[in-house]
């Protein structure tokens, strides 16, 4: 029931060159983020000489379980973590928006890529760092503060 459009979506993302030219596979790959959050602090604009400016700002999202078998939700069966995400926006139009409009304690949607990179820090250490690059930005509404 399912094999041919499975078949059809995986055919698109993998192409063979020819058998008699090589036997070289080509594979095309994804890299896709989707988060739903609040954001943690008002956006940033950071310019690197010679380089386009990029805004940054960070996001929090937040996971909710249940511990415990109990059916019945009590105030101490709740369990929440919350990840901090590093929120990077290149595109120019995009970029100018996000710096403009995104404002802590924002509830934001955020499409993009995950990227990993080093740098080194003030005292000389080279650290890591993991950060989503934002290719589209949603702005949702906020119920709780439109009735304040």
């Amino acid at each position: 029931m399912f094999r041919r459009p499975v078949f059809k979506v995986l055919h698109q993302f993998v192409r063979h060159e020819s058998e008699i030219a090589s036997s070289l596979v080509l594979e095309r790959s994804l890299n896709r983020v989707q988060l739903l959050g609040r954001v943690g602090q008002d956006p940033v604009m950071r310019q690197v000489e010679g380089k386009n400016p990029v805004t940054i700002f960070s996001l929090a999202t937040n996971e909710m379980w249940r511990s415990g078998d109990s059916e019945v939700y009590q105030m101490g069966d709740v369990s929440q973590k919350t990840t901090w995400h590093r929120i990077s926006v290149f595109r120019p139009g995009l970029r100018d928006v996000a710096y403009q409009y995104v404002k802590k304690g924002s509830r934001i949607y955020v499409e993009g890529k995950v990227d990993y990179g080093e740098y080194t820090d003030k005292n000389n250490v080279r650290r890591q760092a993991t950060t989503i690059i934002a290719d589209n930005i949603i702005f949702l509404s906020d119920q709780a503060k439109e009735k304040e």
